[in-house]
């Protein structure tokens, strides 16, 4: 159900320093980072294990949310496309239509909306085209 889950934080370097150091006792790692230009926002740091970020960390940057990121897993690219266009049917705004974001991974294709609470909710599909 869920790919990933990421909230902004008020000190970047500061929290970055710290989940770093908490998250190793668990055997996660730092495994990405993103800038603000690529994202066209804040910057953000993905941990996990085994080359999955599944756990995100980020300056909230110029998007309008609350804070709060989920990612649902989505098992193909129609099924992001008609998540998106489900969200904004239901009331949703738009913050990211459908696409290619090739700064993660070459594969990653994902939509982003914010729900009625002004929460970041995405769906992401990992597999390539086909």
């Amino acid at each position: 159900m869920f790919d990933h889950i990421g909230f902004a934080v008020a000190d970047y370097p500061r929290s970055l320093a710290f989940y770093r150091q908490v998250l190793a006792t668990l055997g996660h790692e730092l495994l990405m980072e993103v800038t603000p230009e690529q994202t066209g926002g804040g910057a953000h740091a993905g941990f996990g294990r085994d080359g999955k970020p599944a756990f995100w960390i980020g300056t909230g940057g110029a998007r309008p949310s609350n804070g709060i990121h989920v990612a649902f897993s989505a098992p193909s690219r129609q099924a992001v496309d008609a998540f998106h266009a489900a969200a904004l049917a239901a009331g949703a705004r738009d913050n990211g239509a459908p696409g290619l974001r090739p700064h993660y991974h070459a594969h990653y294709y994902g939509a982003f909306v914010i729900d009625p609470d002004g929460h970041n909710i995405e769906a992401v599909c990992h597999q390539p085209e086909g």
